[in-house]
């Protein structure tokens, strides 16, 4: 049976202290992201953490201060090759369903072992990213 799994990119900013992974980040992409994820009923949500890699959202972890978005291509391939390998103990990378919502630094790397994804907000600006995440979210 094909699963749908999503990913959600974690976002800078943060509690301050120790937390699930779901609740950790704060921003309000990350919000809207995860409240549309879960409208989608998918099999399960994974969040994308520049510093621990693929976590699940009740993972306890604490507050830390790292992104893609400044490190070099090389490191970027080794936290991805990471991912991917976590990914694949708990998915069908050939069969299941991947939802990224997630920046390109976070997913570009991943998408060569992914056969079927989908990227909803690809191509949005943050605002049209937010707008259509609240569209979504309100049309039930």
């Amino acid at each position: 049976m094909t699963k749908k799994i999503v990913l959600i990119s974690c976002a800078s900013k943060k509690l301050a202290n120790k937390s699930k992974a779901e609740d950790l980040y704060i921003s309000t992409l990350f919000r809207l992201s995860l409240a549309y994820a879960k409208k989608l009923k998918p099999d399960k949500i994974f969040i994308l953490s520049a510093k621990y890699g693929l976590l699940n959202l009740n993972d306890e972890i604490a507050t830390y201060n790292e992104n893609l978005n400044n490190k070099p291509v090389s490191d970027i391939k080794i936290w991805a090759e990471k991912v991917v390998f976590k990914l694949g103990k708990i998915a069908n990378l050939q069969n299941n369903i991947f939802i990224f919502f997630a920046g390109k630094k976070y997913r570009e790397y991943i998408l060569p072992y992914i056969k079927n994804y989908e990227i909803p907000l690809k191509g949005l600006r943050i605002g049209e990213q937010l707008k259509f995440l609240k569209e979504k979210i309100v049309q039930g």
